[in-house]
Protein backbone atom coordinates (compact mmCIF):
# COMPACT_ATOMS: atom_id res chain seq x y z
CA UNK A 1 0.00 0.00 0.00
CA UNK A 2 1.15 3.65 -0.69
CA UNK A 3 0.86 7.04 0.47
CA UNK A 4 -1.49 9.21 -1.63
CA UNK A 5 -1.94 12.87 -1.37
CA UNK A 6 -5.37 14.86 -2.39
CA UNK A 7 -5.47 18.08 -4.29
CA UNK A 8 -8.65 20.19 -4.04
CA UNK A 9 -8.96 21.78 -7.48
CA UNK A 10 -8.25 25.47 -7.66
CA UNK A 11 -10.55 27.91 -7.32
CA UNK A 12 -13.58 27.60 -10.29
CA UNK A 13 -15.89 29.70 -11.11
CA UNK A 14 -17.59 31.16 -7.70
CA UNK A 15 -20.77 33.27 -9.47
CA UNK A 16 -21.86 30.00 -10.76
CA UNK A 17 -25.32 27.89 -10.33
CA UNK A 18 -25.22 24.72 -12.01
CA UNK A 19 -22.66 21.91 -12.78
CA UNK A 20 -21.96 23.66 -16.24
CA UNK A 21 -20.95 27.40 -15.29
CA UNK A 22 -19.00 26.43 -11.73
CA UNK A 23 -16.87 23.81 -14.11
CA UNK A 24 -14.04 25.99 -14.96
CA UNK A 25 -10.92 27.72 -13.38
CA UNK A 26 -11.05 31.28 -12.41
CA UNK A 27 -7.79 33.58 -13.11
CA UNK A 28 -7.18 32.91 -9.54
CA UNK A 29 -7.31 29.33 -9.47
CA UNK A 30 -4.75 28.94 -11.83
CA UNK A 31 -2.12 30.64 -10.25
CA UNK A 32 -2.88 29.06 -7.31
CA UNK A 33 -1.68 25.99 -8.88
CA UNK A 34 0.88 27.47 -10.77
CA UNK A 35 2.19 28.24 -7.20
CA UNK A 36 1.41 24.70 -5.60
CA UNK A 37 3.23 23.05 -8.70
CA UNK A 38 6.39 25.42 -8.01
CA UNK A 39 6.50 24.64 -4.56
CA UNK A 40 6.19 20.99 -5.03
CA UNK A 41 8.81 21.29 -7.56
CA UNK A 42 10.94 23.43 -5.44
CA UNK A 43 11.03 20.77 -2.61
CA UNK A 44 11.71 17.78 -4.43
CA UNK A 45 7.96 15.93 -4.37
CA UNK A 46 8.22 12.94 -6.86
CA UNK A 47 4.92 11.55 -7.69
CA UNK A 48 5.21 8.60 -9.90
CA UNK A 49 1.70 8.34 -10.49
CA UNK A 50 -0.76 11.23 -11.02
CA UNK A 51 -4.68 11.29 -11.54
CA UNK A 52 -7.05 12.88 -11.78
CA UNK A 53 -11.35 13.37 -12.37
CA UNK A 54 -12.74 13.67 -15.24
CA UNK A 55 -13.70 17.36 -14.70
CA UNK A 56 -12.32 20.85 -16.41
CA UNK A 57 -11.47 22.34 -13.37
CA UNK A 58 -9.65 18.92 -12.17
CA UNK A 59 -8.13 18.37 -15.75
CA UNK A 60 -7.05 22.62 -15.44
CA UNK A 61 -5.58 22.42 -12.34
CA UNK A 62 -3.35 19.62 -13.22
CA UNK A 63 -2.52 21.16 -16.23
CA UNK A 64 -1.31 24.43 -14.06
CA UNK A 65 0.54 22.54 -11.83
CA UNK A 66 2.59 21.03 -14.43
CA UNK A 67 1.35 17.63 -14.22
CA UNK A 68 1.89 15.31 -17.12
CA UNK A 69 -0.19 13.29 -18.45
CA UNK A 70 -2.54 12.32 -15.26
CA UNK A 71 -4.76 9.24 -15.36
CA UNK A 72 -8.02 10.75 -15.77
CA UNK A 73 -10.80 8.61 -13.48
CA UNK A 74 -14.21 9.62 -13.24
CA UNK A 75 -14.86 8.11 -9.88
CA UNK A 76 -12.59 11.09 -8.85
CA UNK A 77 -15.10 13.60 -9.59
CA UNK A 78 -17.06 15.83 -7.40
CA UNK A 79 -20.79 14.99 -6.24
CA UNK A 80 -23.26 16.95 -8.65
CA UNK A 81 -24.07 19.70 -5.59
CA UNK A 82 -25.80 22.00 -7.67
CA UNK A 83 -28.03 19.92 -8.96
CA UNK A 84 -28.86 18.19 -5.98
CA UNK A 85 -29.47 21.76 -4.19
CA UNK A 86 -32.00 22.15 -6.92
CA UNK A 87 -33.74 19.20 -6.35
CA UNK A 88 -33.85 20.00 -2.79
CA UNK A 89 -35.10 23.23 -3.52
CA UNK A 90 -38.43 21.91 -5.51
CA UNK A 91 -38.85 18.92 -3.27
CA UNK A 92 -38.57 20.90 0.10
CA UNK A 93 -38.72 24.41 -0.18
CA UNK A 94 -35.08 24.98 1.37
CA UNK A 95 -33.16 27.94 -1.43
CA UNK A 96 -30.43 26.79 -2.99
CA UNK A 97 -27.80 29.72 -1.07
CA UNK A 98 -26.14 32.66 -3.23
CA UNK A 99 -23.16 33.72 -0.89
CA UNK A 100 -20.65 31.74 1.75
CA UNK A 101 -22.81 32.58 4.61
CA UNK A 102 -25.24 30.66 3.48
CA UNK A 103 -23.87 27.78 1.94
CA UNK A 104 -22.16 27.07 5.11
CA UNK A 105 -25.68 26.23 6.60
CA UNK A 106 -27.09 24.63 3.46
CA UNK A 107 -24.38 21.75 3.08
CA UNK A 108 -24.76 20.45 5.82
CA UNK A 109 -28.54 20.39 5.78
CA UNK A 110 -27.90 18.68 1.70
CA UNK A 111 -25.85 16.53 2.91
CA UNK A 112 -28.08 14.77 5.88
CA UNK A 113 -30.87 14.70 3.31
CA UNK A 114 -29.02 13.14 0.18
CA UNK A 115 -27.54 10.39 3.08
CA UNK A 116 -30.93 9.62 4.79
CA UNK A 117 -32.28 9.06 0.67
CA UNK A 118 -35.00 12.14 1.42
CA UNK A 119 -33.72 14.12 -1.96
CA UNK A 120 -35.12 11.95 -4.74
CA UNK A 121 -33.92 11.79 -8.57
CA UNK A 122 -30.07 12.76 -7.66
CA UNK A 123 -27.35 11.76 -9.99
CA UNK A 124 -26.17 9.38 -7.54
CA UNK A 125 -27.26 8.01 -4.11
CA UNK A 126 -25.07 8.36 -1.22
CA UNK A 127 -23.92 4.95 -1.08
CA UNK A 128 -22.76 4.86 -4.63
CA UNK A 129 -20.81 8.13 -3.47
CA UNK A 130 -19.26 6.25 -0.99
CA UNK A 131 -18.79 3.14 -2.76
CA UNK A 132 -17.10 4.46 -5.95
CA UNK A 133 -14.37 6.89 -3.65
CA UNK A 134 -13.63 4.04 -1.79
CA UNK A 135 -12.88 1.51 -4.80
CA UNK A 136 -10.98 4.51 -6.43
CA UNK A 137 -8.74 5.06 -3.33
CA UNK A 138 -8.39 1.40 -2.70
CA UNK A 139 -6.84 0.65 -6.47
CA UNK A 140 -5.18 3.87 -6.34
CA UNK A 141 -3.70 2.98 -3.06
CA UNK A 142 -2.87 -0.40 -3.85
CA UNK A 143 -0.62 0.61 -6.47
CA UNK A 144 3.29 0.87 -6.18
CA UNK A 145 4.81 4.21 -5.47
CA UNK A 146 3.37 7.93 -3.98
CA UNK A 147 0.37 8.98 -5.95
CA UNK A 148 -1.12 13.01 -6.24
CA UNK A 149 -4.46 12.97 -6.93
CA UNK A 150 -6.66 15.99 -8.04
CA UNK A 151 -10.02 16.18 -7.23
CA UNK A 152 -12.83 18.28 -5.01
CA UNK A 153 -13.61 19.15 -1.58
CA UNK A 154 -16.64 16.70 -1.41
CA UNK A 155 -14.70 13.82 -2.44
CA UNK A 156 -11.35 14.67 0.17
CA UNK A 157 -14.54 14.91 2.61
CA UNK A 158 -15.64 11.43 2.00
CA UNK A 159 -11.79 10.33 2.17
CA UNK A 160 -11.91 11.40 5.38
CA UNK A 161 -15.10 10.46 6.60
CA UNK A 162 -14.23 6.80 5.34
CA UNK A 163 -10.93 7.02 7.04
CA UNK A 164 -11.38 8.38 10.84
CA UNK A 165 -15.18 7.16 10.76
CA UNK A 166 -16.94 10.44 10.94
CA UNK A 167 -20.78 10.82 11.04
CA UNK A 168 -22.44 12.77 8.28
CA UNK A 169 -22.28 16.71 10.21
CA UNK A 170 -18.50 16.42 11.01
CA UNK A 171 -18.24 14.96 7.13
CA UNK A 172 -20.05 18.38 5.93
CA UNK A 173 -17.74 20.30 8.35
CA UNK A 174 -14.71 18.92 6.83
CA UNK A 175 -15.77 19.73 3.57
CA UNK A 176 -16.55 23.42 4.43
CA UNK A 177 -12.91 23.51 5.65
CA UNK A 178 -11.26 22.67 2.37
CA UNK A 179 -9.09 25.18 0.75
CA UNK A 180 -8.66 25.47 -3.08
CA UNK A 181 -5.48 23.97 -3.66
CA UNK A 182 -4.56 22.57 -0.36
CA UNK A 183 -2.80 19.03 0.11
CA UNK A 184 -4.13 16.24 2.01
CA UNK A 185 -2.13 13.11 2.80
CA UNK A 186 -2.80 9.73 3.48
CA UNK A 187 0.16 7.41 4.68
CA UNK A 188 -0.97 3.66 4.91
CA UNK A 189 -0.56 2.42 8.98
CA UNK A 190 -1.56 -1.04 9.37
CA UNK A 191 -3.70 -2.11 6.88
CA UNK A 192 -5.78 1.08 5.97
CA UNK A 193 -4.73 4.73 4.94
CA UNK A 194 -4.79 6.98 7.68
CA UNK A 195 -5.14 11.05 7.12
CA UNK A 196 -1.33 12.48 8.25
CA UNK A 197 -1.68 15.78 6.67
CA UNK A 198 -4.72 18.01 6.04
CA UNK A 199 -5.36 20.85 4.07
CA UNK A 200 -2.55 22.15 3.82
CA UNK A 201 -1.49 24.98 1.76
CA UNK A 202 2.19 26.19 1.84
CA UNK A 203 2.47 27.88 -1.28
CA UNK A 204 -0.25 29.80 0.00
CA UNK A 205 1.32 30.93 3.17
CA UNK A 206 3.62 34.00 2.54
CA UNK A 207 1.79 37.24 3.49
CA UNK A 208 1.40 38.46 -0.24
CA UNK A 209 -0.32 35.55 -0.71
CA UNK A 210 -2.89 35.03 1.98
CA UNK A 211 -5.45 36.51 -0.39
CA UNK A 212 -5.65 33.42 -2.42
CA UNK A 213 -6.53 31.10 0.77
CA UNK A 214 -10.18 30.74 -0.58
CA UNK A 215 -12.84 27.78 0.02
CA UNK A 216 -15.18 28.82 -3.07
Amino acid sequence: MSHITLVRHGQANTTARDEESYDMLSDLGHQQARWLGAHLQDTGAHYPRVYCGTLKRHVETAASMGLTNPIQDARLNEIEYFTMAQLYEQQHGVAVPVDREGFVEHLPRTFEAWAKGQITGTPETFEAFETRVSAALHEIGSEGGPAIVVTSGGLISMVVRQAMGLDIPAMARVALAIMNTSLHRLHPIGEQLSPVLFNAVPHLEAPDRQFAQTHL
